[in-house]
């Protein structure tokens, strides 16, 4: 299934070297302002560039082919591409028979009965989380005054994250990373339990990003070692605030008007410049493995916006879901 959402509803399609990779967004409410630049500034923010991101330089530009008239949506499906160029699929020629440890080569191959296209990883690249990121932005034009921000605040284990990236080039391996995500302004008493919870949500969502190993909110796990009396927020005055958010702005799987605090583990590239064991699987032996290839020293430096977009995306669906059963209470 390549698709999310209930109300507003996320398909992602695409292969990382085919023609093209894009999204379709169904049940985006009409008359809402979108043109082609509205994408750039995120769309960028997801490319590469910095030191310990791949080399591979794709200008992302958006093309709007459905959903979209005179500047403003229809109520009818959006549908938004952008066309793949700088590609060189023969680094992955042998992936199909001696698949990288820690990827998804050999579970595609399996599942997908061979078929599954292996060039730059096909549909189980990063590379398609650039649907999720153009889908974040109208996303975001839903959530109105919601103020969401996710920011990496650690790397390999360090919060010296420049140095722990240079570090990692000149071993020729790669890292993993800690990405925090705030909500300021959130919408009050969004959220559906018992299975789609503001948690439920946003975390089905957010394991959909490559790489990701882990979700916390609030406390998070720090919360096991704590006593009720610790854990607790009192509430402070009659609009919900609290003196605490040990709860990440949650209650009963409910948005409870404070900032949302979430944090994601991303783990380290699987592609990596070092020698590794693997199984040759054509020819029934062990062999080493040296991956060509361009690839991120570290993946986590451009999943803060992928993060934010997964988070609008979760919460714009909640938003509308909540209009429909409580009217126009909410949005």
């Amino acid at each position: 299934m390549n698709s999310f959402g209930v109300v507003f509803r996320v398909t992602l399609f695409g292969e990382s070297h085919g023609p093209s990779i894009g999204v379709i967004i169904d049940g985006c409410p009409p008359g809402m302002a979108v043109k082609a630049e509205d994408f750039m500034t995120d769309l960028r923010r997801r490319q590469s560039g910095s030191p310990g991101t791949t080399k591979r330089q794709e200008p992302d530009l958006p093309e709007i082919l459905s959903g979209v008239f005179d500047g403003a949506t229809t109520g009818a499906p959006v549908t938004i591409v952008t066309r793949n160029s700088d590609k060189i699929s023969s680094d992955y020629d042998e992936f199909k028979n001696i698949p990288r440890p820690g990827h998804a080569d050999f579970v595609s191959r399996v599942k997908h009965s061979g078929f599954a296209d292996m060039r730059g990883s096909g549909h189980f690249s990063g590379r398609i989380t650039w649907g999720l990121v153009a889908a974040g932005v109208i996303a975001k034009k839903i959530a109105g005054s919601a103020d969401i921000a996710a920011k990496l605040i650690s790397a390999g284990g360090s919060f010296d994250i420049d140095k722990a990236i240079n570090e990692a080039i000149e071993q020729n391996d790669s890292i993993g990373g800690i990405i925090e995500c705030r909500v300021k302004n959130p919408p009050l008493a969004i959220g559906e339990p018992f299975f789609y919870s503001f948690e439920s949500a946003v975390s089905h969502i957010i394991f959909s990003i490559p790489a990701i190993k882990g979700i916390e909110f609030g406390s998070g796990f720090a919360a096991a070692a704590m006593k009720g009396s610790e854990h607790n927020d009192p509430f402070k005055d009659s609009s919900g605030k609290t003196s605490t958010n040990n709860a990440g702005g949650i209650n009963g799987g409910i948005t409870n008007g404070n900032e949302i605090i979430f944090r994601i583990v991303v783990k380290p590239t699987s592609s990596i410049g070092i020698d590794q064991t693997t199984f040759n699987f054509k020819e029934g032996r062990l062999t080493t493995l040296v991956v060509k290839g361009r690839h991120d020293t570290c993946i986590a430096l451009r999943m803060p916006v992928i993060v934010e977009a997964a988070a609008a995306i979760a919460m714009a669906d909640l938003m509308l879901i909540d209009r429909g059963i409580h009217g126009e209470r909410n949005v």
